[in-house]
């Protein structure tokens, strides 16, 4: 399952891009200031809540199954030692939280990528920072929404191939290689055929965009926004 906007009309389907993007921003702070497992459990409840009023549900999380085993293995890291005690459970344990802590946050963003199509978070993103600098980013996030899906396909269909072809007999190194090469070829040739195309469409930094407006609904989240951002400053003051 590839994570991507999915059309509905949840809650966070109508609020605005730009008070979903100071939710993100506002939950980040909010996890990294309350580090305590009571802290991170309210969290829990806002995070899931979050990606639940989107539409979604955990099984939205599996696009990021690749940082799944970090996550997983660095409290093992941070708490074994070389020597004597070989273990300490204090760094596990802090290390853990740290690991749960961007879990919440792949949860949250989760919600948003669900629930907001490409173009609203570029022009949420154009009219939050002004100039060239603002139309670059609007477009690099737009071409990421649109072209990581295609790539993680890509590797999946050479993946696939290999296994067709007997490649589980294949020792894991070649087996790696050939899915990489595959994936950097087709990556390249879809980068140049991108290329054309803006080119050919007359490719312009500032296009039109569609028309942002905050409503009734985004009052309470923005609320909640400033909140979770005055709890976070506290905590670190």
């Amino acid at each position: 399952m590839t994570l991507a906007y999915v059309p509905g009309d949840t809650p966070f389907h109508r609020f605005d891009p730009r008070t979903k993007l100071c939710f993100q921003i506002a939950f980040a702070a909010a996890a990294y200031a309350y580090t305590t497992p009571r802290g991170l459990a309210a969290l829990t409840l806002l995070g899931v809540g979050t990606l639940r009023l989107s539409g979604g549900g955990l099984r939205d999380l599996w696009s990021y199954r690749a940082a799944f085993p970090v996550l997983a293995v660095a409290p093992v890291v941070a708490g074994v030692t070389l020597g004597s005690p070989w273990l300490r459970p204090d760094r596990a344990v802090d290390t853990a939280l740290a690991s749960y802590r961007v879990l919440l946050i792949l949860v949250v963003a989760a919600g948003y990528v669900r629930s907001t199509p490409v173009r609203d978070s570029r022009a949420a993103i154009q009219r939050a920072v002004p100039g060239r600098p603002g139309q670059f980013l609007g477009a690099g996030v737009a071409l990421v929404f649109r072209f990581l899906p295609l790539l993680r396909r890509d590797l999946t269909a050479a993946r696939e191939a290999v296994r067709a072809r007997a490649g589980a007999e294949r020792a894991v190194t070649d087996r790696i290689r050939i899915v990489a090469t595959a994936g950097l070829d087709r990556a390249f040739g879809r980068a140049d055929r991108l290329g054309t195309a803006l080119a050919a469409r007359c490719f312009a930094w500032n296009p039109t965009l569609p028309r942002l407006a905050f409503g009734r609904a985004d009052v309470p989240m923005l609320a909640l926004c400033a909140l979770l951002t005055a709890g976070a400053v506290w905590r670190v003051a």
